[in-house]
């Protein structure tokens, strides 16, 4: 597998977009359409959230059709808890992005990242969707466009060789606050050129997202608006990708490492954020125990502050893998910063504590706890907790 140099989600072949700033923001790109010149395989995964936003029923509703070929998103207003009016306008959007590229209503997906609660003024979304002017080397602006608290764009391709066949995968997502999917404001759009049946590419997404956009976490907050869309438009000519096919292994791999370079590029982006916090707990007695001690830690508050401060305070960590629901048994648990052991078989060391402070200080912190219980291993993604990160959410609406 290959990182491309400058890719975007208008890397694999047949794929091109546009972006236009109609003015739900006070500035930048705020309005894109991705397209594909071929019709798709699709696939996505939404928010668990019971309070979901209006482009999520549509999503959902196009999905199931099989037709869909592109997808229209608009940042700076959410389309969250607007009523029937916001189902309206989502299915409008949908409609006006697929008339501008020659599509069906169903044939396009739509997704909206912004304040929540507020209606959607589709007078300026008209108008942007008649500006956007399409292009393969597109995709670069979709990025931006979907942005809001970010500090910067996330996006990415790879490419390699399936049974005689080069195939490509783009990537673009946004995230910085509201971020604890459970599968924040995150949106994470996917493109191949490769083939795949319905079935097979539902379950790579869904498996890419457990291992990765579902181990990140900012804030604790889980959005109304998580999404995680793939579309596979065969460009690549490949052999039909299966659950049986001898590249099945490979694309799932290359999938889920594009889904990881994101997912990591939105806790490095944490509002507020100073440093990037890696958390893997190992020897757990299930995967699904190993994602939740890491998942809870990499998102405990108090820790994030110790992060904040570099102070090596290890009690936080393994009282958070405790109430994590986890299989923890602290007579057997082992924790280091970096390259300090803090505790070892459930007994305190006479660690440097200042060495393990100096481990904290960088702009990435690396935890690790191993439960000594079983063989199962995860990794969970997050941020420190910053003055900054209060400041941007106590005036996020004003």
């Amino acid at each position: 597998m290959e990182i491309l140099a400058n890719g975007s989600v208008t890397s694999p072949r047949g794929f091109s977009a546009g972006a236009t700033y109609c003015g739900l923001k006070t500035g930048g790109l705020d309005l894109c359409i991705v397209y594909s010149e071929h019709p798709c395989t699709a696939a996505g995964v939404f928010t668990r959230n019971r309070v979901q936003a209006a482009p999520i029923a549509v999503c959902r509703e196009h999905l199931r059709r099989g037709r869909v070929q592109g997808f229209v998103a608009n940042s700076g207003n959410a389309n969250a808890c607007t009523g029937e009016p916001g189902v309206a306008n989502a299915r409008e959007m949908a409609a006006l992005a697929a008339a501008r590229v020659g599509l069906e209503q169903d044939q396009m997906l739509v997704a909206s990242t912004g304040v929540i609660g507020v209606p959607l003024d589709m007078d300026k979304v008209r108008r942007g969707l008649q500006s956007i002017q399409l292009s393969p080397e597109g995709g670069h602006e979709a990025a931006r466009a979907i942005i809001t608290t970010d500090t910067t764009t996330k996006e990415i391709a790879v490419s390699l060789d399936m049974e005689g066949c080069t195939i490509t995968i783009g990537g673009m997502c946004k995230g910085s606050g509201m971020i604890h999917p459970n599968m924040g404001t995150m949106l994470a759009f996917l493109t191949t050129d490769a083939a795949a049946e319905p079935a097979f590419l539902q379950e790579a997404l869904h498996q890419a997202v457990d291992a990765t956009f579902n181990m990140v976490t900012v804030d604790g907050d889980t959005s109304t608006n998580d999404t995680a869309v793939v579309l596979a438009n065969g460009a690549a000519a490949n052999p039909v990708l299966s659950a049986d096919s001898p590249s099945a292994r490979a694309f799932q791999e290359a999938l889920t490492s594009v889904c990881q370079y994101l997912a990591i590029a939105i806790a490095r982006d944490g509002e507020g954020a100073s440093k990037l916090l890696t958390v893997t707990v190992r020897g757990a007695e299930s995967l699904s125990d190993a994602r939740l001690a890491a998942r809870t830690v990499a998102g405990s508050s108090l820790f994030k502050a110790a992060v904040y401060g570099a102070d090596p305070n290890w009690g936080r960590i393994l009282a958070a893998a405790g109430r994590s629901g986890a299989m923890v048994d602290q007579t057997k648990a082992d924790i280091w910063i970096g390259d300090v052991a803090l505790m070892q078989g459930g007994r305190i060391l006479p660690f440097d504590r200042q060495q393990a402070a100096a481990n904290m200080k960088g702009a990435e912190v690396n935890v690790l706890v191993d439960l000594h219980l079983g063989t199962a291993e995860a990794t969970a993604w997050g941020c420190d907790l910053t003055e900054r990160y209060v400041e941007i959410n106590a005036e996020y609406t004003t």
